[in-house]
């Protein structure tokens, strides 16, 4: 929950989700072919997060948790992203993605049976419903939502919530910029449409793509964040876009009555200018909103040439 106070036609965020995806975890702390240190670079990301804001109401991570699905790459993660949980006071909800082994997944993360079952799970934040899909297809890559699962999401969304309701999911049901991609996208779109259409579903967070994108689906806004680990350089040509060991990012999803923002935070070190302190929003917010506008908003006297 957010007590900062509204200087703007906005009223403050009621909760703020911190969404991150595709950590891709190997056994061991091992490195990607490429050099991506998962371990490291999740560390810097953490880092960041704690930064940030010290009062998320949840931390989603939406798939491909394990680049093979090694038991021991799902704990290294777990005690990774625990202590943040614990330290922030939030809850850690794990999405599955492709490169996820579901029953290695709910072994070690979820201390849940090791079947095939999908994981899939619903949370309620403080009047905000989150709903975690399972978007996985055992033995593939691309994605997909078989009947059982959208019936049960046909039966939770039969009742609002307070605050709306978010999706998460590994496939975003969105085209993606690299060619050739959809081999390997959301199968059966119109279905999940149509069990959407008419709800409170106000947004749905995804991953998958290893960069950061948004678009609309059933006119629902879909936000799909870049990789922690590695991302894809679209600096580019579009056929010729690999990934690229910089560039990390999560987002800061801001949850307010009237609308849903989604904020891309790069996990980077760079010389950071010191006009915008704690001190000076805080000289801003003894001010009146006429004081504000005059102080900040007015341009000062040029001379023209």
């Amino acid at each position: 929950m957010s007590d900062t106070p509204a200087f703007g036609r906005h009223q403050p965020a009621t909760h703020t989700i911190i969404h991150l995806s595709d950590p891709h975890f190997l056994a061991g702390g091992a490195r990607h072919p490429g050099g991506s240190d998962s371990d490291g670079n999740l560390s810097h990301t953490l880092a960041a997060v704690r930064r940030v804001h010290p009062h998320p109401s949840a931390i989603v991570v939406t798939g491909d948790l394990a680049d093979l699905g090694e038991p021991d790459a799902y704990r290294r993660l777990r005690a990774a992203l625990e202590p943040a949980g614990r330290d922030l006071g939030c809850p850690i909800v794990w999405v599955a993605g492709n490169h996820d082994e579901r029953p290695v997944l709910r072994a070690e993360l979820l201390d849940a049976p090791a079947t095939q079952e999908p994981v899939t799970g619903v949370w309620d934040l403080d009047g905000l419903r989150l709903i975690a899909l399972d978007t996985s297809v055992p033995g593939w890559h691309h994605g997909d939502l078989d009947r059982g699962q959208l019936d049960w999401l046909t039966g939770i969304l039969a009742q609002p919530a307070p605050h709306g309701t978010l999706l998460a999911m590994h496939h975003p049901p969105l085209p993606a910029h690299v060619p050739l991609f959809d081999i390997l996208e959301l199968r059966h779109q119109e279905e999940l449409a149509e069990v959407i259409a008419g709800t409170d579903v106000r947004g749905i967070l995804a991953g998958h793509l290893h960069y950061s994108s948004s678009g609309m689906f059933a006119g629902v806004p879909v936000s799909v964040a870049s990789s922690t680990c590695y991302t894809m350089n679209l600096a580019r040509p579009a056929d010729e876009v690999n990934g690229m060991d910089a560039a990390q990012s999560f987002q800061l999803v801001h949850v307010r009555p009237d609308v849903i923002t989604h904020t891309v935070v790069p996990v980077a070190q760079a010389p950071t200018g010191d006009y915008f302190s704690a001190e000076w929003t805080a000289r801003m917010a003894a001010l009146s909103p006429a004081d504000r506008l005059e102080v900040f908003s007015r341009k000062p006297p040029r001379a023209l040439a």
